[in-house]
C-alpha cells in the first residue's frame, strides 16, 4: 500500500516491516541480556516483610528474629532533621564480609519496611536511596552477612511528613 503524503511517498509495508523487526530486535537485546526472564524482579520481592506493620513482624518476615547490634561495621547516614519527610535521604554501608542484604525499615511507618536491596557475592554492599517517613521515628538499618542478621539505626525528626496515614 502506497500513500501520497504532499510531496513524498510512503510505502505503509516497508513502515510496518520496519516497526516490527525494531521490536523484534529490541525483544531479542532484552532477552540476551536476560531482562525478559519471568519471575527475576520477583525472587526478592518479601510481601510479607513489605507489608508489615510492626518492626517484629517485619524483622520475622526477614528471619531475623533476633540481629545483633552493630553499629561499627555498619554505616547508617540519614540526616537529623528531615524538613520534607517525602524524600529523606539514607545511605547504608556495610564492611562486614560476605554482605548479602541490606534493608531499610522506619519504625514508624504505616508499613514499616521501605527498601530491600540483595547483593551478588563480590559486590560492594552501599546503598543510597530516600525514603519516605510519616512521622519522627527510627531509621533502621539490617544487614544480612554470612547468613547472620546485623543491624544498627538512628532517629531522624521530621518536621513535614511524607507518607498518609
Amino acid at each position: 500500500m502506497t500513500i501520497r503524503s504532499g510531496h513524498e511517498v510512503v510505502n505503509m509495508e516497508r513502515r510496518n516491516a520496519l516497526k516490527a523487526g525494531g521490536s523484534f530486535g529490541l525483544l531479542a537485546l532484552f532477552g540476551a541480556f536476560g531482562l525478559m526472564k519471568s519471575g527475576v524482579a520477583l525472587a526478592a520481592w518479601n510481601k510479607p516483610a513489605f507489608s508489615s506493620k510492626t518492626m517484629d513482624d517485619a524483622l520475622a518476615a526477614m528471619g531475623a528474629v533476633a540481629p545483633e547490634a552493630n553499629s561499627v561495621f555498619i554505616q547508617l547516614t540519614v540526616p537529623e532533621i528531615a524538613e520534607n519527610g517525602a524524600i529523606v535521604p539514607v545511605t547504608v554501608v556495610s564492611t562486614i564480609p560476605k554482605t548479602e542484604q541490606v534493608s531499610i525499615f522506619v519504625d514508624k511507618n504505616p508499613n514499616v519496611m521501605a527498601a530491600n536491596f540483595v547483593f551478588p557475592e563480590g559486590t560492594e554492599s552501599m546503598v543510597t536511596t530516600r525514603v519516605k517517613m510519616g512521622k519522627t521515628a527510627n531509621v533502621v538499618a539490617l544487614v544480612k552477612a554470612d547468613g547472620k542478621f546485623y543491624r544498627t539505626a538512628k532517629e531522624v525528626k521530621v518536621t513535614a511528613g511524607g507518607c498518609g496515614g
